[in-house]
């Protein structure tokens, strides 16, 4: 069976209860296989060895698609470091727990666990690959809630602020990698559609990124190999939550027209959380053009403003003396967004800001700033589980916080 076969089967649940969240990109480098036993790192006093980095890579592989040994080298010896402190906390998933688990992994993509033990079997992985992976998540997430959970508290205020406008609090989380190609005019935008179509008809993660790196215009290109923030499906503008909804993992979107590029789109993944995500109706978001484009003076003025403002409001001030064409702050129905802004405020939170857009054929760099969306409404909102979101949510922010400092006092060598 063909890796894939395995990947479109497993779609949205490569994130099980968000205890198995790595990053995705770049491409694989082999491990000696003449030596598979030799320690390629040790952690405090255990070692990984270039076995467990083989069946790592294939895994990430199978499920996400292509991988750097560097992306698999850390996620393991950051599972060494959880696992351990969950032992010294005597935080041990038991039989039940762990098969619950891969029971549940395996019913996202409506497969009894022992079909989906054998479709990762026919591509390379070993049962105990796969069984150390679980319960090295269970761990931590049983850890993590017994040394944070006292220290989080929900309150009713946090709810309402949460359900106001009934923001987005769950449903799907889309991740999409980007492409934008020049096309300033005729002649450009003929030659990057045809390239458009070559980097589709090859639609693998790993050459996806690459081409990326390679041809992207855009500031994501080089900087993350085209990846986008995860996005809630809701937040997103019309033509990439058709291609969110409509495309399997590693394939890629038809051209997108942006004015001045056409933007390309791949599906990473889906993963599910916890209530249905509301769609934004309208959107409320400031635009602050500052002269130079992406030039050192340009970058710099906008580094300087994003640390001189929290909101929208704040830019008013910023902009007083100023022509009035240096801002525009406007609210507008998410289809009357350009494409481009629109792709861009959906990865933000309100008071987050991009600066990867340009104007005037890149002499002008966009400080564009998210203030406010509004959701459609929906009558059916449960309360326990908003709570239980944030709760969620705080716990985890304090686990990540904890692995850093647990990273940080650990002995790590890398052979």
């Amino acid at each position: 069976m063909k890796t894939k076969s395995i990947r479109s089967k497993i779609t949205g649940f490569v994130q099980v209860a968000c205890l198995f969240a790595v990053p995705f990109g770049g491409s694989v480098l082999p491990v000696n296989a003449q030596n598979l036993f030799a320690p390629v790192a040790q952690v405090n006093d255990s070692v990984v060895t270039a076995y467990e980095l083989q069946q790592r890579v294939q895994l990430m592989s199978v499920l996400g698609g292509g991988v750097t040994d560097k992306v698999a080298l850390d996620s393991l010896i950051d599972e060494r470091l959880k696992v351990d402190a969950a032992k010294r906390a005597n935080i041990e998933p038991d039989d039940k727990a762990t098969a619950k688990a891969i029971d549940d992994f395996a019913s996202r993509g409506n497969l009894a666990p022992e079909q989906f033990l054998s479709l990762l079997n026919k591509n390379g992985v070993s049962n105990q690959t796969f069984r150390d992976f679980v319960v090295s998540g269970l761990a931590w997430r049983d850890y993590a809630r017994a040394r944070f959970v006292s220290r989080v508290n929900v309150s009713e205020s946090d709810i309402d602020r949460a359900l106001r406008d009934n923001g987005p609090s769950g449903g799907l989380l889309v991740s999409m990698s980007e492409i934008f190609l020049p096309a300033r005019d005729d002649k450009e935008r003929a030659a990057s559609e045809l390239l458009a179509k070559q980097i589709a008809a090859n639609p693998s993660i790993a050459a996806f990124a690459a081409a990326a790196r390679k041809y992207s215009v855009a500031p994501s290109g080089k900087e993350k190999s085209g990846r986008m923030s995860p996005t809630p499906l809701g937040n997103l503008p019309a033509p990439l939550r058709t291609a969110a909804t409509t495309l399997k993992p590693g394939e890629v979107s038809a051209p997108l027209s942006t004015g001045n590029a056409i933007g390309i789109f791949q599906l990473r993944g889906l993963s599910e959380i916890d209530t249905p995500t509301p769609r934004a109706t309208s959107i409320e978001y400031a635009a602050y053009y500052i002269a130079g484009g992406r030039s050192e003076s340009g970058l710099k003025a906008a580094s300087k403003l994003r640390a001189s403002v929290d909101t929208c409001d704040d830019l008013y001030g910023i902009a007083k003396g100023s022509p009035a064409s240096v801002l525009d702050i406007d609210t507008l129905p998410l289809s009357e967004i350009p494409a481009d802004v629109a792709k861009e405020l959906a990865q933000l939170d309100p008071g987050e800001s991009s600066i990867a857009l340009t104007r005037s054929n890149g002499e002008t760099l966009v400080f564009l700033m998210l203030c406010e969306r509004t959701f459609e409404k929906s009558a059916n909102v449960d309360r326990e589980t908003v709570k239980s979101g944030l709760q969620s949510a705080r716990i985890g922010a304090m686990a990540d916080s904890h692995l850093a400092e647990l990273r940080a006092d650990a002995t790590i060598v890398r052979k």
